[in-house]
């Protein structure tokens, strides 16, 4: 983590502002504790890890059914899931809030329970995998 001294704030609070942009900086100060300055996005993020991972202990000391069961008791949307993706979407999520946990990377996580809700959405909304009907053979066009 960059860090600054609080009259950075003051004398050059552009760069101070662009680096919080890019990553969380450490603001130090003489005369109190340092503070940390953030974008919005990354404080987001940090709680959206928190969120998930209060959901993640809870479904983790429950002792009620398998994770899976568990997992589905508190995101309900997985519930349009067949079984076997609800197995493998709560490992898939497991292993993204490990890896989150580990690397301090929240958008880990977020990206997982996004991609697997969104397919969640999408299967409750009637699309199933289909052939794709493309065109049977190549067309060839001239270069404009």
């Amino acid at each position: 983590m960059l860090a600054f001294p609080s009259s950075d704030l003051s004398r050059n609070a552009p760069r101070v502002f662009a680096a919080a942009e890019e990553a969380p900086v450490s603001v130090t100060r003489r005369d109190g504790e340092n503070l940390v300055l953030m974008s919005q996005r990354d404080s987001d993020s940090r709680e959206q890890l928190l969120q998930f991972a209060a959901q993640l202990i809870a479904v983790a000391i429950d002792d009620r059914g398998s994770l899976a069961e568990r997992m589905a008791n508190a995101y309900p949307w997985m519930l349009a899931l067949g079984q076997a993706d609800r197995v493998r979407c709560a490992a898939d999520l497991v292993d993204a809030a490990r890896a989150s946990f580990a690397t301090g990377q929240a958008h880990l996580i977020a990206a997982e329970l996004t991609s697997w809700r969104e397919t969640a959405t999408a299967l409750a909304a009637g699309l199933v995998d289909s052939p794709v009907d493309w065109l049977g053979d190549e067309i060839r066009v001239d270069r404009p």
